[in-house]
């Protein structure tokens, strides 16, 4: 009887260790961004899947008696710092004020030819807007046709919005022949998991199932209810469309790829050729703009922030 609950009670610290660290990398992934995370957010940011609520609660509870993290009413951070609280609630502020003209402006990108779905990614994903961010978007396109798509945008950013991006930075295509992304780490899931989206609905559910990989670090993730959005093309895009189909679509933006391609490269030529490939990455099914390679800086200080932390508070963490 007494070997018995010993087990049953070294288990229960097991566990509850395990949970811990779970909560704390998630905690140290967002402090990165000077970002404190609610209960909510712990848990789906958590890589593995609580008992319940209660024991996150406990969990949560004890770390705080223990010091390693911090609670600011429903915010919690590993540092002792209410200006990071009351950084994140002003930036949640400033998303709620930008939404309206982000998903005005998603809606206009969506009225562009080939444009199947338009997600907001970046910052104001995880609602979060200051001085200092841009609106992101995410862009799905028909196959074969990203190029042609991304020119036209680009066209119309430069003319006319005067090349502003504060609330028109589309840095992400993909087309549907392809919605697998092959970046497979905790960067690309968060990122993934946190799209908002706003039109074509239809298209951004298959791209979650092909990405459905992002349940090995996000298990508390659930595909959100697919709501069908019967919206009638714009003449102007339908004709277009049709103007720019078959073959003769083909060879344009095949002609657009090799143009942007030439003048990316002379653009970044800083970049070696596996730093192109992975920040700026361009095939004829997907297109990508980091140019400064932040998933690897954000992986890199990820890494570090674990390693201190061990260092620091004597507490192991597998990063």
């Amino acid at each position: 009887m007494n070997s018995n609950l010993h087990i049953v009670k070294e288990e229960q610290f097991e566990n509850a260790s395990t949970l811990e660290r779970a909560i704390l990398r998630a905690l140290i992934y967002f402090d990165i961004f000077q970002y404190p995370l609610s209960k909510q957010e712990i848990i789906l940011f958590c890589n593995i899947v609580p008992e319940n609520l209660k024991s996150v609660e406990r969990v949560l509870d004890r770390l705080c008696n223990r010091l390693l993290i911090f609670k600011f009413d429903d915010l919690y951070s590993i540092h002792n710092s209410i200006g990071l609280a009351d950084r994140r609630r002003c930036g949640n502020k400033g998303a709620i004020e930008a939404m309206p003209k982000a998903i005005k402006r998603a809606k206009l990108i969506q009225a562009f030819p080939f444009v199947r779905s338009v997600n907001i990614s970046g910052s104001m994903s995880k609602n979060y807007f200051d001085a200092d961010t841009d609106v992101d978007f995410f862009v799905i396109t028909s196959k074969n046709r990203i190029w042609l798509t991304r020119l036209m945008l680009t066209f119309f950013k430069k003319v006319f919005l005067l090349n502003q991006r504060k609330y028109f930075c589309v840095n992400y295509f993909i087309d549907t022949e392809q919605f697998l992304i092959p970046d497979k780490n905790l960067f690309a899931a968060t990122e993934i998991v946190t799209l908002k989206n706003v039109t074509g609905a239809k298209y951004y559910h298959q791209f979650l199932q092909e990405n459905a990989w992002v349940s090995d670090y996000f298990p508390n993730f659930e595909m959100p209810i697919l709501i069908t959005q019967n919206s009638r093309m714009p003449v102007f895009k339908r004709s277009m469309e049709k103007l720019l189909s078959g073959k003769f679509g083909d060879r344009m933006d095949d002609i657009c790829f090799s143009l942007m391609q030439f003048f990316l490269r002379r653009k970044y030529r800083y970049l070696n050729e596996t730093q192109f490939e992975v920040n700026m990455r361009g095939n004829k099914h997907a297109s990508k703009h980091h140019p400064q390679g932040f998933q690897f800086k954000v992986l890199e200080a990820f890494n570090k922030g674990c390693h201190q932390f061990s260092q620091k508070h004597d507490f192991p963490l597998d990063a």
